[in-house]
């Protein structure tokens, strides 16, 4: 039987939980969003009969709106995973994200401890224009509380965004202030970016790394590889893990860049979708480097129709765990009255003919949380437990064997760590307790972590100091975790380094993590050992 430490267990299910929901508003859609709904049969239907029933004989008063919106969502609940009902309300939260851009104040923020705290504003934008500050927790938003009275992020977004040129006021609490601050903000179009970062992991390798694929990430990426190649790189490692997809355009557009003038990217096909196939031009500027994509079990949709085109046509190296296992396309259908429904259309196919659409028994709660049986299963940390059928088996050009019918599989398999000395590091890490003691600790110490003056100084010169360490061991006691002094030295190294990863977050954006989490990265690891493999280089 094969033993699996119980201390992952919190990690994976939140990781699941916000996958599962992440997903359903990251999917790949057809680059066509403004498609006319087609409406066939009688308009006088019997569900047009039984709604004016319910209007003109019900016993109560009744909302037509809502029970239209509830009806629709529960027949599109019938079809399929990944086919969605979006209300007028939840238009714009729903595809902004895929836009490349949204009408707001241009900050990033989390909640913390029931309140919202400013984590950056956007250069530039109307929040650093006016004066707020990273740090600032926002107590009003006009004249409606919204501190300490459990304020959701969808709540704060929908408070804080707006069509451009109207204004907000806002009231804030800054540390060492007394009293609130007032500001009045002139929403703005603000651009949200599907790039994270880009940067040389070395003289050679360049890291690209993707959240989403959205309408503006090919210009991104294009822009990202030109600055890396400016600094000498010579091959790539393309980071799309967590990755829940987007514009299959999107998707397409990125992948034609590695590819051959002619090489097939991916074809779709449904009932009433011919089929159609989407090759490679001559016009890619990657198409001789060499590249490794790490993915995951939270890389789904468009993240995988790249993963399987460069795998199934013999370009490059696919790094980490089995992906999600996404292979529906939709459309986004419009209503009349600014609702929407995405809806399942057809099914990609990768260029081997694979089907990578996972199986589906009519339960959404246990398909989005499927990659939890992956760890009960133990495939996470033994690949050696996945097994898939024969007739799920296909043959690249070169002669690899690939497989479909639930994600794809990675060329290296790179397990979870499975460390039994690390358990008061896994125990801190699993809990939250380390994140939050990073917030805390950036944000009391802000003043002193900004005279580090760029993230490459930060990365080089921060480190947890014993103090800050006994001060953390103290703060988790606290709160209820603790370990012996063996697993609290052993866990020093490692916790050192994601502590900083996290504080340089808080502090620095994305470039203050990455550059230092990498050194615990065991997939990227591994990706940089095949990439030094001569194998690859075609």
């Amino acid at each position: 039987m094969i033993k699996r430490p119980i201390i992952y267990l919190p990690l994976i299910f939140s990781l699941l939980l916000a996958g599962g929901i992440w997903l359903g508003m990251r999917l790949t859609i057809d680059n066509n969003p403004h498609q006319m709904l087609r409406i066939s049969g009688h308009s006088n239907s019997k569900l047009d009969n039984i709604l004016s029933y319910i209007e003109s004989d019900y016993v109560d008063e009744v909302n037509r709106k809502t029970l239209e919106n509830e009806a629709i969502a529960a027949m599109i609940e019938k079809l399929d995973p990944h086919s969605d009902f979006i209300t007028a309300e939840e238009f714009h939260e729903m595809n902004d994200p895929l836009l490349g851009k949204f009408e707001g104040i241009g900050v990033s923020f989390r909640i913390e401890k029931d309140t919202i705290t400013v984590i950056s504003p956007l250069i530039g934008g109307p929040s650093e224009k006016v004066g707020i500050m990273a740090g600032d927790r926002i107590i009003f938003i006009e004249d409606t509380l919204v501190a300490g009275v459990e304020v959701t992020n969808r709540d704060a977004m929908r408070k804080l965004k707006g069509d451009k040129g109207t204004k907000v006021r806002i009231k804030v609490l800054r540390r060492g202030i007394e009293g609130l601050i007032d500001f009045t903000i002139t929403r703005d179009v603000i651009p949200t970016f599907s790039l994270d970062i880009a940067y040389m992991l070395d003289a050679k390798t360049g890291f690209i790394r993707l959240n989403k694929f959205s309408a503006t990430t090919h210009e991104e990426f294009m822009g990202a590889v030109v600055k890396l190649l400016e600094q000498g790189m010579q091959q790539l490692v393309l980071d799309l893990r967590g990755n829940t997809g987007g514009f299959l355009s999107a998707a397409r557009d990125l992948t034609d860049e590695f590819l051959t003038d002619g090489k097939l990217i991916v074809y779709t096909e449904g009932k009433n979708r011919p089929r159609s196939f989407a090759f490679a031009t001559k016009k890619g500027l990657l198409h001789d480097f060499p590249v490794a994509v790490l993915i995951d079990e939270g890389s789904a949709s468009a993240s995988e129709i790249v993963a399987g085109a460069l795998q199934d046509n013999d370009r490059g190296i696919i790094v980490g765990r089995r992906s999600f296992g996404k292979g529906l396309v939709q459309e986004q259908l419009p209503l009349p009255d600014g609702s929407a429904v995405r809806l399942t259309v057809a099914r990609y196919y990768t260029p081997t003919g694979r089907s990578i659409q996972k199986p589906y028994n009519g339960d959404k709660m246990e398909y989005h949380h499927e990659a939890f049986e992956r760890y009960e299963n133990g495939e996470l940390m033994h690949p050696d437990s996945i097994h898939f059928a024969d007739s799920l088996k296909y043959t690249t050009p070169k002669g690899k064997i690939v497989y479909g019918g639930g994600g794809i599989m990675p060329d290296v398999y790179v397990p979870l760590e499975a460390d039994s000395s690390l358990i008061y590091y896994n125990r801190l890490a699993n809990s939250g307790l380390l994140f939050q003691f990073a917030f805390e600790y950036a944000d009391t110490h802000r003043p002193e972590l900004n005279q580090y003056g760029s993230p490459e100084a930060f990365v080089e010169q921060f480190r947890l100091t014993d103090k800050i360490y006994n001060e953390l061991v103290a703060f988790a006691s606290e709160k209820g975790v603790n370990g012996t002094d063996k697993e609290k030295q052993a866990a020093r190294q490692k916790t050192g380094i994601l502590f900083q990863a996290y504080v340089g977050r808080h502090i620095y954006d994305e470039a203050g993590f990455y550059p230092v989490y990498r050194e615990i990265d065991n997939i990227l690891r591994e990706a940089l050992k095949v990439l030094d493999k001569e194998e690859v280089l075609l």
